[in-house]
């Protein structure tokens, strides 16, 4: 029940904003996140918004990116800019609970998107 969408191919520097719509908000203690995985390589956290609102940010992204969700809770945002060519993968929304909320642990997330492909040219 998670889909992404909004991705694309952009040049260096530009920006995509990626959406994912989900109805998994209701528990007290959610946590939704970002996740990337470029061809070849593993999966890796790039930002999570807890029940609380609180953000998390890995370094490579922190300044760049922004994780936000709508008023009503049923879709999530990566705002994505000054995007790079490494910046290229597979990026997935995905959902959970747990008060361990953060871009470098992925115990909390039970579901997850399909992917949506994002590619930076140079």
């Amino acid at each position: 029940h998670l889909r992404e969408s909004g991705g694309g191919s952009v040049e260096s520097g530009g920006s995509l904003r990626l959406s994912c719509s989900t109805s998994n908000y209701n528990h007290e203690f959610y946590c939704l996140g970002w996740w990337r995985q470029a061809q070849g390589g593993e999966r890796e956290g790039v930002a999570t918004i807890d029940h609380n609102g609180v953000t998390t940010y890995t370094d490579f992204v922190k300044g760049r990116f922004t994780v936000a969700q709508d008023n009503a809770k049923t879709t999530l945002y990566l705002q994505m800019n000054s995007l790079q060519p490494n910046d290229t993968a597979t990026y997935y929304c995905a959902s959970g609970v747990g008060n361990y909320c953060r871009y470098w642990s992925p115990l909390p997330f039970s579901w997850w998107g399909p992917g949506a492909q994002v590619t930076v040219t140079s």
